[in-house]
């Protein structure tokens, strides 16, 4: 077999070391924007959206979903729905040029005609974490081609996320309270939130106990299930338009009745986004949370 001469072999391995050294090389923030046109954007999750206007590219939305009601100015935006009940026809029709969505939106018949669609379809993961909000800010500033400002405001973020959750652990794990979130009450029954979502994170951010930590996501309570969480306080979402639970008929559940929070009425309600965004103000919820649960 003929042999190439040494010069060209040189070169040839030259060349390849060239290559692999440039496919390592970050991307110039000028081509990484060029990847994903977000001239028209539509944002499908509260934190998503409120991440964008952090990060002051609020220019780029021509339409986001029903969560996204912060600031106020998203709110003069075009409404495309809720996000797990997403109209795919609704999306299009805004002739968007790239569409982001937070993790878990939905349902998945509407993604896979978006996804099928020509417009870019891109996912920001979601965790409910310290970590899990630098992530999502990560990564809307990388779609967005602004890493640059996605940095200064993760490094923001952080600090304060740190300094309100350094000082929600100061309360000694004897004197933490049991909180129990109620996302509803429908036919009597309480459903209610277990571990991986995010009210049992932002319970746990601010320095407390979730009082039925012993099942993943939302399920419906039994009596005894209640009675047995021994609650200190109940936390629920201040929806803002008179359909929720008042705190009477919640106090009238019999098997609430016998907990330590309706014995003391320590009933806590809080905006749902601000609570359970888990996006850029996130820290305030934790010290909001933390004051209304322990008086200080």
């Amino acid at each position: 077999m003929r042999k190439e001469p040494r010069h060209k072999r040189l070169w040839a391995l030259a060349f390849s070391a060239a290559a692999i050294v440039l496919s390592l090389a970050p991307v110039p923030d000028c081509l990484a924007a060029e990847k994903l046109d977000t001239t028209r954007l539509v944002s499908v999750g509260g934190d998503v959206t409120e991440i964008v206007y952090a990060l002051g590219e609020q220019d780029r939305l021509i339409a986001r979903d029903t969560t996204s009601m912060y600031p106020e100015a998203a709110m003069k935006l075009p409404d495309v729905g809720y996000m797990r009940a997403l109209s795919p026809e609704g999306i299009l029709a805004m002739n968007p040029t790239a569409i982001i969505a937070i993790e878990g939106s939905g349902p998945p018949e509407a993604l896979n005609v978006l996804k099928s669609a020509s417009v870019p379809f891109e996912t920001v993961p979601n965790a409910y974490t310290r970590e899990g909000i630098l992530t999502k800010i990560d990564r809307v500033g990388e779609l967005l081609g602004k890493p640059d400002k996605a940095k200064a405001l993760e490094e923001k973020v952080g600090a304060d996320l740190d300094a309100a959750i350094t000082d929600a652990k100061k309360r000694p794990e004897s004197e933490r309270k049991r909180v129990l979130f109620i996302l509803s009450m429908q036919g009597g029954k309480i459903m209610a939130s277990g571990t991986g979502t995010a009210a049992d994170g932002i319970i746990k951010l601010s320095g407390s106990v979730n009082a039925v930590g012993n099942f993943q996501g939302y399920k419906p309570l039994t009596d005894e299930a209640i009675v047995e969480a021994k609650p200190d306080v109940i936390l629920m979402m201040n929806r803002g338009d008179g359909s929720g639970t008042g705190d009477e008929d919640l106090l009238k559940q019999p098997a609430l009745a016998l907990t330590p929070a309706a014995q003391n009425k320590a009933i806590i309600r809080m905006d749902g986004l601000h609570l359970l965004g888990f996006g850029p103000r996130t820290a305030g919820a934790v010290r909001e949370l933390n004051a209304a649960i322990y008086g200080s």
